[in-house]
Parts: C-alpha cells; structure tokens; sequence
C-alpha cells in the first residue's frame, strides 16, 4: 500500500517547534487529532499563529457556518485542494447541507439565491484577475448581503486560498492517511 506524503514535514506534538505549540495544543484540546494542514502549518510558527487568529477572528463573525462551508467548498474544488475537498465536503453535511448543495458550492453555485450571489460574488473576486464587476456587488446586496457581510466573506474566501495552497504546494494528504503511515511505521 502506498502512502501519500506531504513536501513539507507534518508535525505533531512532538516534533512542532515550540514556538507553534500552544496554538497545536489549542487545537488538540478542541479536536482530539491534529489535522494534516495544521502538522504542515506548524513548521511555521509565524505562518501558524496568523492563520489561528484570523480563523478565531472570522469565527466571531456574521456569517452562517453553512455559508462558510459553502465558500470553503468552492475554493477547495477551484484550486484542487483534495483535503480541503474532503474535508469541507464532510463538514457542509455535518452543518446540514444536502448532498446536492454541496455539488453546487464546489461550482461557485447554491440552490438559494442569496448565497449564489455571495458565491458568484466571491469567485469574481477570487478569479477576476483585478477586474470586478461593480453588478455582482450590487447583485450581492440585492440578495440581502451588507457590507460587514460581503467583507467577512472576502476575508474567510482569502483564508481558504491560503489554505488550499498550502495543501497543494505541500501536496498535503487528506487528513487520516498519514496516521495510516504512522501506523504502518511503528508495527
């Protein structure tokens, strides 16, 4: 059987430099096990802690937990981010999205009008390449967003591209399979 390896280390709890590990003990106290991304992100302690606190600070925000996995979705499925696939794939079902919803997120697209125009918003904004249609904002707060709204969503959009490329500059394996090589390692 072949495991999947990451380009950068995957630390865990005895290998993080110091500096990362009250964020990694943060996130085993909440978790119980420490994703891959985080493993990779540790070897960082800088990268680590920005990412914790904006995380945290986004968490504080307006938007729905559902609407989160749907942007989550789409960015993972437009950068290729097969953990970030997964794992969101996962997560928008545990927060009640039917499987068809999760389809239409990972294509920038919902079955509720309001958060496809977040979405067609987003994926502007992400792919336009500095050109954003002043229609796709107005649209956006047509279906109800406000700005502190479509703010957030930029924010939390711009921190699943940083995670989905760390995960492909990483090719970070989908969470799981390098605690099946730990396995294998020590038998």
């Amino acid at each position: 059987m072949k495991t999947t390896m990451s380009r950068f280390q995957i630390h865990d709890d005895l290998t993080a430099p110091d500096a990362s590990m009250p964020v990694l003990r943060g996130a085993l106290s909440t978790g119980g096990q420490l994703p891959n991304f985080l493993g990779v992100l540790a070897g960082s302690p800088a990268a680590l802690r920005a990412y914790a606190r904006f995380r945290a600070e986004l968490r504080r925000g307006t938007l729905e937990l559902r609407t989160l996995e749907r942007i989550s979705l789409a960015v993972a499925e437009m950068y290729g981010s097969t953990p970030g696939i997964a794992l969101h794939s996962r997560t928008a079902r545990q927060s009640g999205l039917g499987l068809d919803e999760v389809a239409r997120a990972r294509e920038f697209e919902s079955g509720d009008a309001k958060e496809a125009a977040l979405l067609r918003y987003l994926k502007a904004a992400i792919d336009g390449r500095g050109v954003m249609p002043a229609y796709l904002h107005e649209e956006a707060r047509e279906a109800g967003w406000t700005d502190e709204q479509l703010l957030e969503a930029i924010a939390f959009a711009s921190l699943e591209v940083f995670t989905a490329m760390v995960n492909i500059a990483g090719d970070v394996p989908i969470d799981g399979s390098v605690e099946d090589s730990r396995t294998l390692r020590a038998a």
